[in-house]
């Protein structure tokens, strides 16, 4: 193998089943300037298997013969949102004591954690090697968020420590979190930082809340109190309980990233769509019009709490034994903002780009197969649960000086507005 070339195989947990089993290859070489391709090349014997299936219908789909990829740095989708997030990116950097820059994708796959996002894992051998650990549990957790906090403060730690502090799955953004089993489920537990000047696990808690009292499909929430810490801890829906053979199932995941065929970054946001991805749920979910629905909600919720993080890593689909769903909801943040005369979210939300404004909001609505007065019904019905955020945060225990700040955030001016405002 060349020394610009780097390869590893890759793992699956077919859906109703327990067994991890080899499914495909991939091989990662060096084009020069910054480029690289990517050949994935699904196994002969894993093709023969009664039960097999596609990691990606659509863009990985069943065949013997090798696939290439330039997008992502020669990952297909599905893989790299398997890979660890920007929190875990930085946990492996201490691991490694490597600069980010001489560390490559394939790295991020092969140190990444035993029980990363989704229903796949990576090695260099051809049959899966032997879970490296048990899960974390909820009495670890002050030592937990001191290893973080340390990590945060210098990017050092010693190695015994980093051992114990998993790098985190694919989901939930760059703050520090672990993965953490408690009562038969698995939960991804959001620590807090040192840098931190509100309590970010409670205000994230009481939005996500507010987003299911709205009408949302949310992941299921609850706080650990740890010390003078509040611990967020979010439950995996990609895993799910076996009683029977005391074992989790893993159900397949992809980001949104990789439902629309899109690149990562600013200059990769051609395909950032909300219409555009309730267009592929289309073919996507087998229950298309549901999800269809559900993913209006979630545009208008996040307009209307100023959540512009909302990028296409931020919403997933799920492969359930049935068929794929869009996931439940998750990393919903409001973000305080000064102008009331416009806010936009990250991705494009109608015929107007990406203003978080109702004329934008409604002026696709077909799209999500909505019509006028039924998206208006929506919006109504949800504006009548947001705009009680107050007392709903404040029953949630978020600080009053909390609540102060977010004022900036919740139902803008600008979210009101019914027309483009006239160029001067």
């Amino acid at each position: 193998m060349a020394a610009d070339e780097q390869s590893c195989y890759v793992y699956i947990q077919l859906p109703g089943a327990l067994e991890t089993v080899p499914c495909a290859s991939l091989k990662v070489r060096s084009l020069g300037a910054g480029s690289h391709e990517g050949t994935f090349t699904y196994g002969r014997r894993y093709l023969e298997r009664s039960d097999v299936v596609a990691l990606d219908p659509f863009h990985l789909p069943l065949t013997t013969r090798p696939q290439r990829f330039t997008q992502l740095k020669g990952l297909p989708g599905a893989v790299r949102d398997a890979s660890p997030d920007a929190w875990g990116r930085r946990v492996i950097q201490a691991k490694l004591a490597q600069p980010e820059a001489s560390i490559p994708e394939m790295a991020y796959l092969l140190n990444g954690p035993d029980d990363g996002a989704g229903n796949l894992s990576f090695g260099r051998t051809v049959q899966p090697p032997a879970p490296r650990r048990p899960f974390n549990r909820t009495h670890q957790l002050q030592a937990l968020i001191d290893a973080a906090q340390a990590l945060e403060a210098d990017g050092r730690l010693p190695h015994e420590v980093l051992e114990a502090l998993e790098p985190g799955t694919s989901m939930g953004g760059a703050r520090p979190k672990v993965t953490i089993e408690d009562d038969h489920k698995v939960w991804l537990a959001k620590l807090p930082e040192k840098s931190d000047r509100h309590n970010a696990q409670r205000i994230e808690y009481a939005t996500l809340e507010l987003a299911h009292a709205a009408g949302l499909r949310v992941c299921g929430t609850r706080l650990e109190r740890v010390g003078s810490h509040d611990v967020l801890m979010l439950e995996r829906f990609d895993r799910e309980w076996n009683p029977q053979a005391q074992a989790y199932a893993r159900f397949g995941l992809v980001s949104g990233l990789t439902v629309l065929d899109a690149e990562d970054g600013y200059f990769g946001r051609e395909r950032w769509s909300y219409p555009l991805l309730a267009d592929e749920l289309r073919r996507w979910s087998v229950k298309s019009a549901e999800d269809r629905r559900e993913l209006f909600r979630r545009m208008v919720f996040n307009a209307m709490v100023t959540n512009n993080d909302d990028h296409p890593r931020n919403h997933a689909m799920l492969q359930l034994q049935g068929g794929w769903r869009l996931s439940p909801a998750y990393d919903i943040v409001p973000v305080p903002m000064v102008s009331q005369e416009r806010r936009d979210l990250a991705l494009e939300a109608g015929r107007f780009g990406r203003a978080a404004s109702l004329y934008n909001l409604l002026s696709q609505c077909e799209a999500f197969g909505l019509g006028t007065d039924d998206a208006k019904a929506i919006v109504s019905a949800m504006l009548d649960v947001v705009s009680g955020w107050r007392e709903f945060f404040a029953a949630r225990g978020v600080e009053a000086r909390s609540i102060e700040m977010l004022e900036q955030a919740m139902l803008p001016a600008s979210f009101h507005r019914d027309a483009p405002a006239q160029a001067v």
